[in-house]
């Protein structure tokens, strides 16, 4: 990395680089302060993942007690939230094994696997928002239909396309290449393309 030449922006670092120094250093309100800015997201994560909002406050709860257990481990060549999602994701997936049995309808296969099963929470995401019947349907078919994605698949599209993280730290969370988890996502999203052309194709033929 190039040496930062103007005095004035020597300091100018992400604010986590600088929390993360003041913990190590002792000062559990900076701990406290990483946990107000990440635990909502986290538990998202965790939420998407086990399908349980109990199990997903108590990982996101392991996740920042591992975090801030672990933290002379992180060495700052990622982000610290890129770091803490792996952790949680990896809290989640122990948890899963753990519970044999899932509230969550499964459409073709275990979600005890290595990379998990992340259903996703679309709601939001429904292209035809002008019958509230027919979005709260489309969410349900996107929520099997994601659900139903390969194991590999399933973990890179929520980590991409819902919680937004960039190309580069999804690789990063999961260990995977950045070719690999730009091919996985292309798969997922040509698979979630063509449930719903069917599903769409479905629901015209249906109609008069």
């Amino acid at each position: 990395m190039a040496t930062i030449q103007i005095a004035g922006n020597e300091n100018e670092q992400h604010p986590d680089v600088a929390l993360v120094a003041q913990v190590r250093a002792g000062d559990l309100q900076a701990f406290d302060e990483l946990v107000r800015k990440y635990d909502r997201r986290v538990c998202r994560i965790a939420q998407h993942i086990t399908q349980n909002h109990e199990d997903a406050e108590d990982v996101t709860q392991d996740a920042f007690l591992k975090a801030y257990q672990k933290l002379d481990q992180f060495q700052g060549n990622s982000k610290f939230y890129t770091w803490l999602v792996r952790i949680a994701v990896n809290e989640s997936l122990m948890r899963l094994r753990k519970r044999k049995t899932s509230k969550t309808v499964s459409i073709d296969e275990d979600i005890e696997t290595d990379e998990g099963s992340v259903p996703r929470d679309v709601a939001d995401w429904g292209p035809d928002p002008e019958v509230q019947y027919e979005q709260s349907e489309l969410g349900e078919i996107l929520r099997k239909t994601i659900q139903g994605l390969p194991s590999g698949f399933r973990t890179v599209f929520v980590l991409r396309d819902v919680e937004g993280l960039s190309t580069e730290e999804t690789a990063e969370t999961l260990g995977l290449s950045v070719p690999a988890v730009k091919s996985r996502l292309l798969r997922a999203r040509l698979q979630l393309r063509e449930r719903l052309n069917r599903y769409f194709r479905g629901k015209k033929g249906g109609k008069k």
